[in-house]
């Protein structure tokens, strides 16, 4: 338990601490592999893959709802969303009620590309889900939410 009175930890709890920092590492790496991978093949890195995921989520989102979620800067954004376009993942187009809006949506090839990216790793969660139960998923539900804070 952490001393509250001084803010530091024991060293049985930082240890304990440091062990579910490995687990959320090597959790990350395991998850985020076959899809690495996959992309480097293509010349693509997580970044794209990110894109490609929550334009996929939300299709005919904004540049700027895309900034916001992703919570990178629009100089970060540029080149990465600039290469989806160029290879034809994603299109976008001006919004007809503000034309300096554009509007982002996956082509049928990125949409392709994102659900074999995706799709691994959701079959991966669901095989750990499914071992590990219901109550185990909406604890570890709980914590990531909680480790990731508000969302825009």
């Amino acid at each position: 338990m952490i001393d509250l009175d001084d803010g530091n930890p024991t060293e049985a709890r930082e240890a304990a601490l440091n062990r579910a920092l490995e687990a959320l590492h090597f959790a990350f790496r395991a998850v985020t592999a076959r899809p690495d991978a996959m992309l480097a093949d293509l010349g693509l890195g997580r970044i794209h893959h990110r894109i490609l995921y929550f334009v996929g989520r939300a299709p005919e989102g904004s540049v700027g709802d895309l900034l916001a979620i992703l919570g990178v800067s629009k100089q970060y954004l540029n080149r990465p969303l600039r290469q989806l376009q160029q290879v034809g993942y994603i299109h976008a187009a001006p919004d007809p009620a503000d034309r300096r809006v554009k509007r982002l949506t996956l082509t049928p090839s990125g949409a392709e590309l994102e659900a074999a990216l995706t799709g691994d790793q959701r079959q991966r969660f669901a095989r750990v889900f499914a071992e590990a139960g219901p109550e185990a998923e909406a604890h570890w539900r709980r914590v990531t939410a909680l480790l990731a804070g508000p969302r825009p």
